[in-house]
């Protein structure tokens, strides 16, 4: 039950952002619109209404003025002095009221949370922030062993053999890479099968396999750009990410302890 409290929280607390009431967008009969109710549309998306194109900009008006218009109209029915808006307006108005608490709290949390607790976080961590080794390479590819021989053959006599090795890749290769040369970026070498990632791994940077490399997908030429050793992220590199966890992980344990301490003194009555 706590931990569906907890996960209920954090969602409602995602939902939630205050922006500048002032700020409008427009008006629909007089009704602002306001920075409010742009966020409840973007912001839950992760998005921000300035960095949207204009027409993606106006979609989101478009919306705001609908469902205004709408809400305008309904009001027209006198709905507001049933029993059931009563109750539901109280509804409401106990969740606005959880989630501006929550808000508040998030908001202390953050401001508490040191830089020393970030750094600790970080060595104790630092297995999650392990790069794993990455290549940079080219291939060609073709069907037979006997067109692969040809091409390493070529190669050989190659004055320039990162430019040549691009030509053939664009002639010959029957990859998805061939058009651009056999270029395939960086990549961990776990990425590749495994015949392919051997085989790469092996070679010194600016060098190329000179046996044709046999994979499910057929023959292969490697062409080996560069290449980078396993290593850790810094922490200036993660130290926004590792705030974010500290503070979520924070969060949730003041959301399970005031859970807990709030049950033990309530009366509750499951039917």
């Amino acid at each position: 039950m706590i931990r569906t409290t907890i996960k209920m929280a954090i969602a409602s607390l995602l939902l939630v952002s205050v922006c500048n009431a002032e700020t409008s967008y427009g008006t629909v009969n007089g009704d602002n619109i306001t920075a409010d109710e742009v966020n409840q549309i973007v912001g839950v998306q992760g998005m921000k209404f300035d960095t949207l194109d204009k027409n993606m900009q106006k979609k989101v008006l478009d919306m705001i003025v609908d469902r205004k218009l709408l809400a305008q109209n309904a009001s027209k029915a006198g709905l507001e002095k049933t029993d059931e808006f009563k109750q539901k307006l109280e509804m409401i108005k106990k969740d606005l009221t959880l989630n501006l608490w929550m808000e508040q709290e998030a908001k202390k949390i953050e401001k508490s949370t040191k830089e020393s607790e970030l750094k600790e976080f970080y060595e104790k961590n630092k297995k999650n922030f392990e790069t794993p080794a990455e290549l940079k390479a080219s291939h060609i590819l073709v069907k037979t062993e006997d067109e692969a021989k040809a091409i390493i053959k070529s190669l050989d006599g190659a004055k320039d053999v990162k430019a040549e090795f691009a030509k053939l890749a664009k002639e010959k290769s029957t990859g998805p890479s061939g058009a651009n040369g056999g270029d395939l970026g960086w990549f961990p070498a776990s990425k590749m099968v495994p015949e392919f990632s051997v085989a790469a791994n092996k070679l010194a940077k600016g060098t190329f396999t000179k046996e044709p490399v046999k994979t499910q997908f057929g023959y292969h030429i490697i062409y080996l750009e560069d290449k980078k050793p396993a290593g850790i992220k810094k922490f200036d590199e993660v130290k926004e990410q590792i705030k974010g966890l500290v503070n979520r992980d924070k969060f949730n344990k003041l959301i399970e302890t005031t859970v807990s301490n709030l049950r033990k003194d309530a009366k509750i009555e499951l039917k």
